[in-house]
């Protein structure tokens, strides 16, 4: 059973641990480690505080441990006192500049490792070039007082990936990092990769559970294959597979009364548009003119529940706490912009609360299919997918029949509907949970690692 620690410092010039004795109860102790590094040392108990391990100077320095004043976790197996963890955030875009060392997310990141306190872990964020591969150490950005600070740090227990794109998870330089980590040194990797949409539909298609959500998906083959859903459903999404932030969504109506087609989306100025066609040829000709169309897929339009006209679609944040539980984090509805295809804000669309869209009881029958539909997709993708999955965003549907539909799971989802006042708390829930989900898989590697290494 872990527990948690305060980590002091001391003069003396012996290289001795005093630790709680309970530390020291069930078997001896030969060892400490920090991170992937590991000494040999002398344990005692001592008669004061039983919440403090002391360290002296010449440990630490050994140790490599920062110069941070922490609580952390304490883990024991086979004679070797494991403290942190020391959790690396591994991402892209670093800058020459200290006070902003992660460009326009430093604030995000400052955000996220200012949970270290109530979590117990060493978060700190670095990238390819901060690792020092010969003496197995990085130079980590650490996040202090408000202040950034660079100590050499041993490889961390685990790595949280939060690359911000799909160009930089293809950057072979990165790929290679994570490859040599998890391979030579065992380290569990969590979030890796960005989803892909029709991969995720084809693996969710299998789990009966997970597939009762799905609207009817299939990629772009041909004009006729768009017609038959547009005779089915009457309107149909097309979305780029591997997009993101609603861009590149474009809405297709057939009206059969006057038999023309409707197009809404985005143009490249931002432009919200509407536009009608004769014929559906005719619309692919002149809208999707510069498209490759094979790297698109073609959705089941759905009726959303509306307010004041405009469809409706929820966020919805899923994590893995440091039990390995999936909890759902928090829920935002979001309100399309005004002709817009899609509910971003970018496209003008705006951020509610649940309560303020719908009645209490509504707002109790929503909440709840909601976040039952979340809980079993994420277990449903995290069974399925290959890697270890933490966190999930979801754009998950209501139609005017009370069902729920998936549009879209992101591995790495965007923080947009925090920007709610009354969604601050769930910001930081969603900051913590990420974390301390770190701190379980840094346990379950110490204790079990032939479960959490595949």
């Amino acid at each position: 059973m872990r527990k948690r620690y305060s980590i002091e410092f001391a003069e003396y010039s012996q290289p001795i641990i005093y630790c709680p004795s309970e530390l020291l109860k069930d078997a001896p102790l030969n060892k400490i480690a920090f991170g992937s590094k590991t000494i040999e040392v002398t344990f005692k108990s001592h008669s004061k505080k039983n919440d403090r391990i002391v360290l002296n100077q010449i440990i630490k320095e050994n140790l490599q441990f920062p110069d941070l004043a922490v609580r952390l976790h304490a883990f024991v197996d086979s004679m070797i006192l494991n403290i942190g963890p020391l959790i690396g955030i591994y991402t892209a875009g670093f800058t020459p500049f200290p006070h902003r060392p992660i460009g326009e997310r430093t604030n995000f990141f400052a955000k996220l490792l200012s949970v270290q306190k109530s979590v117990g872990a060493l978060p700190f964020v670095f990238g390819e070039q901060h690792i020092n591969w010969d003496k197995g150490t990085i130079n980590g950005y650490f996040y202090q007082e408000n202040n950034w600070k660079t100590f050499e740090v041993p490889f961390p227990n685990v790595v949280y990936d939060r690359l911000p794109n799909r160009r930089s998870e293809r950057n072979p330089k990165l790929i290679q990092v994570k490859e040599r980590l998890q391979r030579e040194y065992l380290i569990p990797w969590y979030n890796p990769g960005f989803f892909n949409k029709l991969d995720i539909y084809d693996r969710l298609l299998q789990e009966p559970l997970a597939a009762t959500y799905l609207p009817e998906t299939h990629p772009f083959t041909s004009f006729s294959s768009i017609e038959s859903l547009l005779t089915k459903y009457g309107h149909v999404y097309l979305k780029p597979i591997n997009g993101s932030l609603g861009l590149g969504v474009h809405q297709i109506i057939y009206d059969k009364f006057d038999d023309n087609y409707y197009c809404r989306y985005q143009d490249k100025e931002g432009i919200n548009r509407l536009r009608k066609f004769p014929t559906l040829e005719g619309l692919f000709k002149t809208v999707f003119a510069s498209r490759k169309l094979d790297t698109m897929l073609v959705q089941q339009g759905i009726h959303l529940l509306r307010h004041e006209q405009r469809p409706i679609d929820f966020r919805i944040h899923t994590n893995k706490d440091d039990e390995g539980k999936w909890h759902v984090t928090a829920i935002a509805a979001k309100i399309a912009g005004p002709g817009s295809v899609t509910t971003h804000k970018r496209s003008g669309g705006e951020i509610k609360t649940l309560s303020e869209l719908f009645s209490e009881e509504e707002c109790k029958l929503y909440t709840e299919r909601l976040s039952k539909a979340a809980l079993i997709l994420s277990n449903s993708i995290a069974n399925t997918m290959e890697g270890i999955i933490g966190e999930i965003g979801f754009d998950l549907g209501i139609d005017r029949y009370g069902d729920v539909w998936l549009f879209e799971a992101n591995s790495k989802p965007g923080r947009s509907i925090f920007s709610h006042p009354a969604l601050k708390e769930f910001d930081y829930l969603t900051r913590k949970l990420s974390i301390a989900f770190g701190v379980f898989l840094t346990e379950q590697a110490i204790l079990y690692p032939e479960e959490i290494i595949k």
